[in-house]
C-alpha cells in the first residue's frame, strides 16, 4: 500500500506553499509557477490521489480522501502552517482543507475552484477523462482554454503522460463520475466558506467553459475576487503572471 503522496519540491527550506492541481492534471501543471517563486518561497506540488505518481492511492476519487491525504502528508513532513494554491478540483480540495483545519492554512488562492456552484460541464469532463490520444486531448483542452489562449504542446503532453499508466483512464472516468454525478457537482456550503478567517483569493476566467464565472459572484465579503475577462478555465497556463501576483499578495497579507 502506498504510504505517501508524490510531490515535487522547489526551494531548499521547508515548504510554505502547496500547489494542488485540477482533474486530470499533475504536479507538472505548476512547474513554471514553482520556478518563479523558488527564490522567495519553497513549495510543494502534489500529484493528488488517483493522478500521476499517486494513481494507486487507496480509495482515491472523493475529495475528502484527497483532503485527508494532503493534510496527513504535510503533517508527516513537519509542515504545520502553509499557503494553498488550488486549481479547479484542487481549488475545492484547498477550500475543504481550510475548512477542516483552518489553523494550518495561512492563505488560500483558489483558481476556478470546484464546489462553488452546481453547474459544471460534465460532458466535457467525461470526454477529457476518456481521451486516449493527443488529438482527442487537444480538442478537450481547446474547450477548457479561453477562446484566444493557445493550447501549449506541453499541456497536451503532460495530460498524455498521465494516462500511460495501466488503470489511469479508468481512474479518471471514476473520478469524473464522482465529481459530477447526474451532470452537476456538489457545493461547498457558503456559511462554511464565510467562516474562513485567513486571506482567501478567488481567480476566475470570464470565458471559463468548465465552471461558469458567475460562480464567483456573491462570495463572502472578505474574499478577494479577481475576474479575468479574456481567460478560460486553465488559469495556471493562461494567466501565470496574474496568478503569481495574487499568490504573492495573499502570502504577504497573511
Amino acid at each position: 500500500m502506498q504510504q505517501s503522496l508524490y510531490a515535487v519540491q522547489k526551494g531548499e527550506s521547508p515548504a510554505k506553499l502547496v500547489f494542488l492541481h485540477g482533474f486530470g492534471g499533475s504536479h507538472r501543471v505548476w512547474r513554471g509557477l514553482q520556478e518563479a517563486l523558488a527564490p522567495e518561497t519553497s513549495s510543494l506540488a502534489y500529484d493528488l490521489p488517483g493522478h500521476g505518481a499517486s494513481l494507486d492511492w487507496p480509495e482515491a476519487g472523493p475529495a475528502k480522501i484527497a483532503v485527508k491525504a494532503v493534510l496527513a502528508d504535510l503533517a508527516a513532513r513537519g509542515l504545520d502552517r502553509v499557503h494553498l494554491v488550488g486549481h479547479s478540483m484542487g481549488g475545492a480540495i484547498a477550500a475543504l482543507m481550510a475548512i477542516s483545519e483552518p489553523a494550518r492554512i495561512a492563505s488560500a488562492t483558489l483558481l476556478s475552484p470546484g464546489g462553488f456552484g452546481p453547474e459544471i460541464n460534465a460532458r466535457l469532463l467525461a470526454r477529457f477523462a476518456a481521451a486516449r490520444d493527443k488529438e482527442s486531448l487537444r480538442a478537450c483542452l481547446e474547450g477548457m482554454f479561453g477562446w484566444t489562449s493557445p493550447v501549449p504542446d506541453e499541456a497536451v503532453g503532460a495530460a498524455m503522460e498521465g494516462r500511460r499508466q495501466p488503470g489511469a483512464i479508468a481512474m479518471l472516468r471514476k473520478i469524473a463520475e464522482i465529481i459530477a454525478p447526474g451532470g452537476s457537482q456538489g457545493e461547498i456550503a457558503r456559511d462554511r466558506l464565510a467562516a474562513l478567517a485567513m486571506p482567501v483569493s478567488v481567480v476566475w476566467g470570464g470565458l471559463d467553459n468548465v465552471l461558469p464565472a458567475r460562480q464567483c459572484h456573491n462570495l463572502p465579503p472578505h474574499f478577494a475576487r479577481h475576474l479575468l475577462p479574456d481567460r478560460g478555465h486553465m488559469l495556471p497556463d493562461e494567466a501565470p503572471e496574474e496568478v503569481l501576483r495574487v499568490i504573492r499578495r495573499n502570502i504577504a497579507g497573511s
